[in-house]
């Protein structure tokens, strides 16, 4: 894969760069957020396959070029990785519109296989025609929805999250599941982050007048309804 990775600790850096061009990445390191963007903007024809990007950066942090890659339209997966382990933070950088969070410090493999789990979910999108239940539409080319004629705006973990549910349609899914899919990381049965990105879609998909469509299954987790 060719990856974007901005962090501005030369000693994660260097071992890092080193690790993921010995697994056959190709990599291009920047030490802060402008050159981040300024990067990701510039290869916006040929778009890097992910962008990893450290959370406390010199000139723009990370949450900030997220936020700034999304709002240009920018699709490329998102890591985000931060010394901050709180849910708190945990859901401010899901709302930048990252797709995943690792916290430092953090064991190689473990980010491997964050980046895995990224790129599988960035080529189904690619390869697979759009999801139908009902009247509610997601077209996984642009990453955008529709529920009959109303169009729906999704930010990056939002989307994940629906196409998830939507892939298993008429299915109880379980709350670990969900995190495992989506988040790529195990329930601790504290976190209620899955919780609170249904209710952000609950608001979304179901307006004045329609079904809702999202059931809560109860002692399991969720269910799109089929």
């Amino acid at each position: 894969m060719r990856i974007l990775f901005a962090e501005d600790d030369r000693r994660i850096a260097a071992f890092v760069v080193k690790g993921l061009r010995e697994e056959g990445h190709t990599v291009e390191h920047v030490a802060d957020g402008d050159s981040a963007l300024g990067f990701a903007i510039a290869n916006r024809d040929t778009p890097f396959d992910i962008v990893i990007l450290d959370v406390l950066m010199p000139k723009r942090d990370g949450l900030s070029v997220c936020r700034e890659l999304r709002t240009q339209g920018g699709r490329e997966p998102v890591l985000l990785l931060t010394a901050m382990d709180s849910l708190d933070d945990r859901v401010r950088g899901l709302d930048s519109g990252a797709d995943d969070y690792l916290v430092k410090p953090f064991a190689f493999p473990e980010l491997l296989a964050r980046l895995r789990a990224l790129g599988r979910r960035s080529l189904t999108a690619v390869k697979t025609n759009n999801l139908q239940t009902g009247d509610l539409i997601l077209d996984v080319t642009t990453r955008s929805a529709r529920r009959g004629d109303r169009a729906i705006e999704l930010s990056s973990r939002e989307y994940a999250l629906l196409e998830y549910l939507m892939r298993n349609a008429g299915r109880p899914v379980s709350r670990s599941n969900i995190l495992q899919a989506v988040w790529s990381y195990d329930y601790d049965g504290a976190s209620n982050v899955v919780d609170v990105y249904v209710g952000y879609l609950r608001r979304k998909i179901d307006g004045p007048g329609e079904a809702a469509m999202i059931q809560t299954v109860r002692g399991v987790g969720y269910k799109l309804a089929g």
